[in-house]
């Protein structure tokens, strides 16, 4: 079941609201369901998806998940709601993580997204 950018952001808003909100203390950028589909370029024919982002940059900080990754794989994938909920509070979750340690200075979901990273080129790399 792929849904609609527009369930999806339902969706989104619902999970959102069931976090407390001093995760959300410092995002002044807020959180966005972005329409676009984000393949990892290291991993050729979209066999990875990027499904969110945490960004600190001039615009301050927020988050972008998009919309697009989450609809690839829930086609290739055939997700039901409950995978489409399951899948946007985790990573909705993660990137609050990155926001919560990105504010407190340490790195170590970003030491661990590498090393999940370089563990999926290894195994990638042993298929070709």
């Amino acid at each position: 079941m792929v849904l609609t950018f527009d369930q999806a952001g339902d969706l989104l808003d619902e999970l959102a609201e069931a976090f407390p909100e001093a995760l959300f203390e410092g995002l002044n950028g807020g959180v966005h369901l972005v329409e676009d589909a984000l393949p990892d370029p290291e991993f050729p024919q979209a066999e990875l998806y990027i499904m969110g982002e945490y960004h600190e940059d001039l615009l301050g900080r927020y988050i972008n998940l998009y919309y697009g990754s989450f609809a690839a794989a829930a086609e290739r994938e055939e997700w039901t709601e409950e995978d489409w909920r399951a899948e946007l509070r985790q990573t909705l979750s993660h990137e609050l993580t990155h926001h919560m340690e990105g504010r407190s200075g340490l790195h170590a979901l970003d030491d661990k997204d590498e090393a999940e990273l370089e563990a999926w080129r290894a195994e990638y790399g042993e298929q070709e």
